[in-house]
């Protein structure tokens, strides 16, 4: 129960259907288009159009998603892959002959092709209930209206101006500047390309004058894609992989993205009685940050394109989370893991969305850095994602740039069954951090009985960049102990880690919503 003197969020509680995203005005069309006769995926599509207008900093039609799916009818779940391919050019010995040791975030060799269209496209004709005219004409409306800078957006605005080149500058800068709060950002080039889109589908983004624009851009930036790189890009579908946490079912989407990572990390956590330690201790943190060093070096050695990884029944095996968790001293600290060999960022948004038939949509969309690339094109002002960054130029490494392959991914979507017969829709954001924000969620809620807006306003942590990174409602107590305990380079961090939203499905179909506070976002119900 919250403490109703402090300052804080009280759950959403709603029947006929709920939207939780990081933008109130994502989530107000979402419920506009579920009561207009739209079910989850029409809501979650007419989201994720509005959100690269108000964070455009975040996500875009230039950008990847991944999605899974609940049906109402209670069928089994769906998981789509909706992430883009390196174009057939690209080739890690030729990178590492020009002289690079890394993917470079702000050069061409970066961008793969976009794939969210593609999945935007096949989720609508596969599983909407409305058109994409009629799903995206708020989006349509805001783009060529403006949408006010949110504060979380302006404050991120301002600190990314230098990441943005050429034509994207004319396009994200008033003036030159970052757009200040309450500033209306319009977007009359995206407006034209959603209408286009939802009358020609996929063909007029990915063939045409807009996918030639787009490959003369990149072309242009020094890239190799090419028109028939754009057109042989699909979104395919998955089969989701699971795993149980002391009774409680987590299903994430199979590699390229980390979800593997997640349920590993879980697996090392049931190793150990979590809930008999203060949430809060440096004990339980020193007992996860140990689990999410283990972890996250297996991800750097093996999660990649599927078609290139060939360890992931081991990294879901019991025996493997056994040895792992046997690594883990309660006293001392082990060595930081090795540094990733792909670039990390940490831009990402994540949306869910529930009707009134239960079906549930778990959405996550992202351009990885702030801005992407940098760059754009110039006829539409969409902003190329720099996803190729998470390959690695490490030579035989299954994660190696390679022509038409998939990039490891970090953005992951999520669903929880409850022992109780709930299932629960969230997701959490904050790029490499994300598959260790799934399993803290998940511990929150089942070692601590945290419901899920507790569960995410709970301050977090994370190993990154060589630090032992807190947020700062930890107190400097903790950070003495874990230093105590041998962990390196202890800090409280300037910036939030992350955001998530959630929405929890009770038996009864009593739907209960939570949102992030450190994103502008809100879950609405009706």
């Amino acid at each position: 129960m919250r403490d109703f003197q402090a300052p804080g969020r009280s759950l959403v509680l709603a029947q006929g259907g709920m939207a939780a995203t990081s933008h109130p005005l994502a989530s107000q069309v979402a419920i506009q288009t579920l009561q207009a006769g739209g079910n989850a995926v029409d809501g979650a599509l007419a989201a994720a159009a509005v959100l690269p207008l108000c964070e455009p900093h975040m996500c875009g039609l230039g950008g990847d998603c991944f999605a899974l799916i609940q049906p109402g009818d209670g069928g089994a779940m769906i998981g789509l892959n909706a992430s883009g391919r390196a174009p057939a050019g690209l080739n890690g010995a030729d990178l590492r002959a020009q002289g690079f040791a890394q993917m470079q975030p702000t050069e061409a060799h970066s961008v793969t092709v976009p794939g969210a269209v593609a999945g935007f496209v096949t989720l609508s004709q596969d599983h909407g209930r409305l058109s994409l005219a009629d799903a995206w004409a708020p989006a349509i409306r805001y783009a060529e209206a403006g949408v006010p800078v949110a504060p979380r957006v302006a404050s991120d605005w301002t600190g990314k101006v230098d990441r943005l080149q050429g034509i994207a500058r004319d396009h994200y800068l008033m003036q030159g500047a970052a757009y200040p709060l309450g500033a209306l950002f319009k977007a009359p080039g995206q407006a034209a390309l959603l209408s286009q889109i939802a009358k020609d589908g996929r063909e007029a983004f990915y063939t045409g004058p807009v996918a030639q624009d787009m490959v003369d851009a990149l072309q242009a930036a020094g890239g190799t894609h090419t028109a028939e790189d754009f057109a042989a890009q699909t979104a395919d579908y998955v089969t989701p992989i699971a795993g149980t946490y002391r009774g409680h079912t987590l299903t994430e989407l199979p590699p390229n993205g980390q979800g593997a990572i997640a349920l590993l990390m879980l697996n090392i956590l049931e190793r150990f009685d979590m809930g008999a330690l203060d949430p809060m201790s440096p004990e339980k943190l020193h007992i996860e940050m140990e689990a999410i060093k283990v972890a996250y070096d297996a991800r750097t050695r093996f999660i990649a394109d599927a078609d290139h990884m060939t360890r992931l029944d081991h990294l879901l095996s019991p025996q493997t989370a056994d040895q792992l968790a046997a690594l883990i001293d309660p006293k001392r600290a082990l060595p930081g893991p090795p540094s990733p060999t792909e670039h990390v960022h940490k831009e990402t948004v994540y949306l869910t969305v529930v009707d009134g038939d239960g079906m549930m949509v778990s959405l996550i969309y992202s351009i990885y850095d702030s801005f992407g690339s940098g760059l754009a094109a110039p006829g539409t002002g969409i902003l190329f994602h720099n996803r190729g960054s998470g390959f690695t130029l490490d030579e035989g490494h299954p994660n190696e740039a390679g022509p038409g392959k998939r990039p490891m991914h970090t953005i992951i979507p999520a669903m929880l069954d409850l022992p109780t017969g709930g299932r629960m829709s969230f997701g959490v954001m904050g790029g490499s951090y994300q598959a260790a924000g799934h399993a803290r969620f998940v511990s929150n809620m089942v070692d601590y009985g945290m419901d899920p807006q507790e569960a995410m306003d709970h301050p977090r942590m994370f190993f990154e960049d060589g630090q032992t990174r807190l947020e700062n409602r930890y107190p400097v107590e903790s950070l003495a102990a874990l230093r105590a305990l041998g962990h390196q380079n202890v800090v409280h961090v300037t910036d939030p880690i992350g955001g998530s939203q959630a929405i929890l499905r009770g038996q009864t179909g009593l739907l209960t919503g939570a949102s992030d506070p450190r994103k502008d976002g809100c879950a609405l119900g009706y």
